[in-house]
Parts: structure tokens; C-alpha cells; sequence
């Protein structure tokens, strides 16, 4: 696993991703948010969270399971915050 590049602090995950997303699907995704791939973003949102590293800003992050369900991960600016949701519980 690449080296974390900020902090998740708590980790958090709603009932749906828990329901939806498979443990290690998910463990697999939080390495990629720390270490800085952030997933099936668009390039103006992999930018924003380039930026949002070093500005202390809010980053986000997107996945899709083997299955094909989608799934966010959102740190929080203050890096206190970490949760793993799925869109519709945004």
C-alpha cells in the first residue's frame, strides 16, 4: 500500500455502505483515499482534492464495488472525519 499522504481520522461508514460494500472492498478503497487515488472522480474533483491536501479542505473520494455499486469517502477538512457512504445517503 503507497503511503498515506493525510490523516482519516474516525472512521465512520453509513448503514448502506455497510450493507452494500464488502469489508475488504472497502479497507481497499481507504487505502486508495489516504494514499491520494481518488477513484472515478472527474479531473476538476482529482484536482480540487490535490489542492484540498495541502489547504486542509474537505476531500472526496469515488468507488465502485466488484458489483458495480458506488460508494464515496469523504474526509473532513479538519481531517477528524472519515465516512464511507453511499451517494444516495449524501
Amino acid at each position: 500500500m503507497a503511503k498515506a499522504r493525510f490523516r482519516l481520522g474516525r472512521l465512520v461508514s453509513t448503514l448502506g455502505a455497510l450493507e452494500r460494500v464488502p469489508n475488504g472492498e472497502m479497507l481497499r478503497a481507504l487505502g486508495r483515499h489516504a494514499s491520494g487515488d481518488w477513484g472515478n472522480v472527474c479531473p476538476e474533483d482529482a484536482e480540487a482534492n490535490e489542492a484540498a491536501v495541502g489547504e486542509r479542505a474537505r476531500l472526496l473520494s469515488s468507488y465502485t464495488t466488484h458489483e458495480g455499486i458506488r460508494f464515496w469517502i469523504i474526509t473532513e477538512a479538519d481531517r477528524s472525519l472519515t465516512t464511507v457512504l453511499l451517494p444516495e445517503e449524501y
